[in-house]
């Protein structure tokens, strides 16, 4: 066994006459005894066959962004500043899940279920009716009571006993704190994306960047484990702090190359047109070219009439 400051592993050697299962395993002591939790290991499992429709958002332009949706059995990491409103996009899948009746899991690191219930109740969800009868669950994880082995099988049950078919892990800035070496986190996180991923189960990542406006950074490179990206970011305009979002990856079909401006209210999430009269919404400072965008289409089509 191997004790630390943050968890505590178990690795069995040898064991005659009988298969087991390498490397490392948490467990933890509690009131009644320990609590082992064995490593997840994907393969095992039986990878999704299925040939369901993709998720649909139910904010049309959205979906139109990800060229219709998101496939089942993939990831979604939503990259982006804070207060730019990954949370909310992925409330947003989760709403739409559970007007279909399917089961979802939110697993939040840095929120508390009162501020979680009361920031969805001032876009215009009520979460209360759908927790109540299970068909969302709602888990609230502090980093520094909970390993990573009890959490991947918090979410094994949930998606076997209970018939998840969402999970949202909100953030995984929290979760690195549970995991503070990347390679190790990398890795477990590797494991239960697919193993979710041949579960057919749709799973959103949320993951904050160091930064509000201009150059972003991450305190972990996870775009490489995500089927879908979609990054945020805040941009200035007209005086004022606008809003714009874009699908940067997705290797399941086809997706929209434009950026395009969304705006958060009482209302929920709104979407708006494709930015293309505005250079450079991602570094923070645009420049608009609608003027000499036009004056170059005017030209191109007098000369297709010569």
């Amino acid at each position: 066994m191997e004790y630390g400051a943050e968890r505590r592993r178990l690795r069995v050697f040898k064991m005659r006459g009988r298969r087991f299962r390498g490397g490392f395993h948490d467990f933890v002591i509690r009131k009644g005894g320990i609590m082992l939790f064995p490593r997840l290991v994907a393969s095992d499992y039986a990878g999704y066959h299925g040939d369901e429709a993709p998720v649909m958002s139910g904010v049309a332009e959205l979906d139109n962004l990800l060229g219709g949706g998101l496939d089942r059995g993939t990831s979604t990491l939503l990259l982006g500043p804070s207060g730019s409103g990954k949370s909310s996009f992925a409330l947003q899948y989760v709403m739409a899940a559970l007007q279909r009746k399917e089961r979802a899991l939110f697993v939040t690191f840095d929120e508390t279920k009162h501020i979680f219930r009361k920031r969805a109740a001032g876009m215009g969800w009520d979460l209360r009716p759908d927790i109540e009868a299970g068909r969302l669950i709602l888990e609230q994880v502090d980093p520094a009571e909970l390993c990573p082995g009890e959490l991947t099988g918090m979410i094994r049950k949930h998606v076997t006993e209970d018939g998840v078919r969402i999970v949202v892990l909100d953030s995984l800035s929290g979760y690195q704190n549970a995991v503070p070496a990347e390679q190790f986190m990398l890795l477990m996180m590797h494991e239960l994306l697919t193993y979710l991923n041949q579960q057919g189960v749709v799973t959103i990542l949320v993951l904050a960047q160091h930064g509000l406006v201009g150059p972003m950074q991450s305190a972990v490179d996870l775009t490489y484990l995500s089927d879908t990206v979609l990054v945020m970011r805040f941009f200035e305009s007209g005086g004022k702090i606008r809003r714009a979002i874009s699908a940067l990856k997705k290797r399941t079909g086809r997706h929209e190359d434009s950026i395009r401006e969304y705006k958060l209210d009482h209302r929920g999430i709104r979407v708006g047109p494709p930015l293309d009269e505005f250079q450079g919404v991602l570094t923070g400072v645009p420049v608009f070219t609608g003027q000499v965008s036009r004056l170059l289409e005017t030209r191109e089509n007098a000369r297709s009439k010569r």
